[in-house]
């Protein structure tokens, strides 16, 4: 059965949500290595921020009013780059890891905004 134009995804809103799911990954291998007085603090927290910015994209994939949702995903990312600089900072991630990390938290980023200003959203 087809659907209307507007029932379909823009492709930014499915490339958002799937960099934001290979971010997760990417975090969850990450946070698993770092020493337990780490893990469960900045590690836990550091998940969550990710956890709770692939939510609110699925969210907004399917609400009516995406903007808020999208402003709050933009937040958390930039309370997330926080997070990663402290890991690195503390060395619990190494450069390498830290500047991939970020550049894939950049990437979401600017998929969010590119959404926000979409007619989509």
């Amino acid at each position: 059965m087809d659907h209307p134009p507007h029932d379909r995804p823009a492709p930014d809103q499915l490339v958002a949500i799937s960099k934001g799911y290979d971010l997760v990954r990417e975090l969850m291998a990450a946070v698993a290595n770092y020493p337990r007085s780490h893990r469960f603090v900045l590690g836990d927290r550091t998940l969550g921020t990710v956890y709770d910015v692939l939510d609110l994209l699925v969210e907004a994939r399917f609400a009516r009013e995406k903007r808020a949702l999208l402003d709050r995903a933009n937040v958390l990312l930039e309370r997330l780059r926080l997070q990663l600089r402290l890991a690195h900072d503390e060395r619990l991630l190494s450069t390498g890891r830290y500047e991939d990390l970020a550049r894939r938290a950049d990437e979401v980023g600017r998929l969010v905004g590119g959404w926000r200003k979409s007619r989509s959203a």
